[in-house]
């Protein structure tokens, strides 16, 4: 593949997003408060995480550090409510252009949305407009709802890294997906296509599912 057309991204700063239904918002220490109040009572969501659960200082402790990160480089998603959920881009790697979305943590008001999906979609389409190449995915192999989000938004299994890492004293395969740029104009037309209104009924429901349409 001949790459003579192509700029690195070394310059990719991403800069605070708004759509329709969710902010991406560079993480903030004076969202901590909303965001465990917001994850309060799940602790669920931090099972396939390598930290959590936390007390509310434990908490403002965390965002503290990770808001000073420049890679995981963490957002606050934020609904209209407030904040309800972080993730982050990780591993930049700018010169080849190829970054990864991780350390998603979404809370219960926030999933199953379509600000949730929203959100995973801003987070990919920047990258990819800025002219990287790869959007990787990677969860512990036994997450199924990791994998089936991975699936649902268009990402391709590429394999499983066996006994990738240790977390919290388990062992945890690692499965990897990724979206590639050749890829993402159709993808990100389906994003668009599900997010649309004219997929929802007047009840919220959707006319045809995410899935589907990316195929």
């Amino acid at each position: 593949m001949d790459l003579a057309d192509w700029t690195p991204p070394l310059g990719w700063t991403p800069a605070r997003m708004v759509g329709a239904h969710v902010a991406v918002a560079p993480l903030a220490a004076d969202h901590a408060a909303a965001l465990h109040d917001a994850f309060a009572g799940d602790d669920g969501t931090w099972d396939y995480m390598p930290y959590g659960p936390f007390d509310a200082a434990g908490y403002a402790d965390w965002v503290a550090e990770k808001v000073v990160s420049a890679d995981p480089l963490f957002v606050a998603l934020v609904d209209g409510d407030g904040p309800a959920g972080v993730a982050s881009w990780l591993r930049i790697d700018r010169p080849n252009g190829v970054v990864e979305i991780g350390h998603i943590a979404l809370s219960p008001r926030l999933r199953r949305t379509r600000a949730a999906t929203e959100a995973l979609h801003l987070m990919i389409d920047a990258p990819f407009a800025a002219g990287f190449r790869r959007v990787e995915w990677k969860c512990n192999a036994r997450n199924a709802g990791s994998r089936r989000a991975a699936a649902r938004l268009g990402f391709g299994y590429e394999g499983t890294f066996r006994q990738h890492m240790v977390i919290k004293g388990r062992n945890r395969d690692s499965a990897w997906f990724s979206i590639l740029d050749a890829e993402w104009p159709r993808l990100r037309a389906a994003h668009r296509a599900w997010l649309d209104d004219a997929n929802f009924d007047a009840d919220g429901r959707q006319r045809r599912s995410l899935s589907e349409m990316t195929g």
